[in-house]
């Protein structure tokens, strides 16, 4: 019996242990798509080119809120602005969440 329970000790250890992971990976792939967007942005990279265009979409639904939380005018600065902060807030939730699965789990 107390070799089950060890068993599935270990067991659930590993599937928490992966799902904190897999949390913590998501966060960072979602800033790092908002990252690359700046980056292009910042870069003046051709907005016509499918590259651009693809992390240009990709981005915008990953900014939340954010994409338009500060309005200047010049719209790198806003883009540099804006996305940053969602990239932040992304890569901070992912890490409080993975935190809190390993911590429960």
């Amino acid at each position: 019996m107390a070799d089950t329970d060890s068993a599935r000790g270990a067991t659930r250890a590993r599937v928490v242990g992966a799902l904190a992971g897999v949390v913590r990976w998501a966060g960072l792939l979602i800033a790092l798509v908002l990252v690359v967007h700046v980056v292009l942005v910042m870069g003046n990279a051709n907005p016509d080119n499918p590259i651009t265009g693809f992390f240009a979409d990709a981005a915008e639904p990953l900014a939340l809120a954010f994409k338009d939380l500060f309005t200047p005018e010049d719209r790198k600065l806003a883009v540099l602005v804006n996305y940053g902060i969602a990239a932040v807030f992304w890569l901070v939730v992912s890490s409080v969440a993975a935190r809190l699965i390993r911590r429960l789990g």
